[in-house]
């Protein structure tokens, strides 16, 4: 199998964490989309191989979760009258959690914003942290039993309840669907003895508008939206190693694994095509017959 050169692929998985659909990196790379897409799938791989590798042991203070909205193949208003909609058409929700001294994406899951999702996604975060952590979250019901489960009340847990009235919205909030405005937020004390002065979603909130720049797919009113919910995690697993381990972050200086001591050096977007080399070793090619000695 013919494979692209580094910089190809450097190329290609630069442009798919800095906003660009993939059809037009097909277009301005001039490869074909099946090969783009091939190269995600690989990186998404190596990359989820990678995070769990790396980010575990975490000596985190504090930590904030959130989840961000979007959708595959079509809203779920639309998935009843959609042709051919494949399995997980629909609203996709991506759960994350964020340290918020190193800023880093400590844990991530893509999916519903049911219960189960938000019990999978808790007892993974508290399955990378070594030591008892100030949690916040927004003021989803889902978290309640999950952190009490995952976290087995060593946690120091608060929500921040945002308060939603029906002041008049903007005509870019009308554009996007808003019918409420957010009025203000109550901090809920829920488990241990949270510092209230540390009781926000501000850096986690922050990361989902990162998220909505970084992955074409995010972005509001898009047509680049995913179409296999597969991709979806996998573009999200290539972001997260590139803002980890790659992206220096402007007010730390330092990459977020290098300030949460995960990384010992700036890694490259090299770097990943190496991961997915190491996960992919080449194949011979052609008829292999093991030679016999004759004598």
């Amino acid at each position: 199998m013919n494979k692209l050169p580094l910089e190809k692929r450097v190329q290609i998985l630069s442009m798919l964490v800095e906003g660009s659909a993939m059809r037009a990196i097909s277009r301005v790379t001039g490869v074909s989309i099946n090969t783009v897409t091939k190269l995600l799938e690989d990186a998404g791989e190596a990359c989820i191989a990678f995070h769990d590798e790396k980010v575990h042991g975490l000596t985190t203070r504090r930590v904030q979760c959130d989840e961000i909205w979007s959708f595959n193949y079509c809203r779920a208003g639309n998935v009843a009258k959609a042709k051919a909609a494949p399995e997980g058409a629909g609203d996709v929700w991506s759960w994350t959690a964020i340290d918020a001294d190193s800023k880093l994406i400590i844990s991530y899951l893509v999916g519903s914003r049911d219960g189960d999702c938000a019990q999978a996604f808790m007892h993974d975060v508290a399955g990378r942290l070594a030591n008892r952590v100030q949690l916040t979250t927004d003021g989803h019901n889902a978290y309640l039993d999950a952190v009490s489960d995952a976290f087995e009340n060593h946690v120091d847990y608060a929500m921040l309840v945002k308060v939603y009235g029906s002041a008049p919205a903007s005509a870019a909030e009308r554009r996007y669907g808003v019918t409420e405005t957010c009025l203000g937020t109550k901090k809920k004390k829920v488990i241990g003895s949270p510092d209230k002065a540390h009781i926000n979603t501000s850096f986690v909130e922050s990361q989902n508008q990162k998220i909505r720049a970084h992955m074409r797919r995010f972005t509001r009113l898009t047509a680049a939206h995913s179409k296999k919910l597969a991709n979806h995690l996998y573009a999200l697993a290539l972001y997260f190693t590139y803002y980890n381990f790659i992206k220096i972050h402007s007010s730390l200086r330092v990459t977020p694994a290098m300030a949460a001591g995960v990384a010992d050096r700036l890694y490259e977007m090299s770097d990943i095509v190496a991961l997915i080399d190491a996960a992919n070793p080449p194949k011979p090619r052609g008829p292999y017959k093991k030679q016999e000695n004759s004598n």
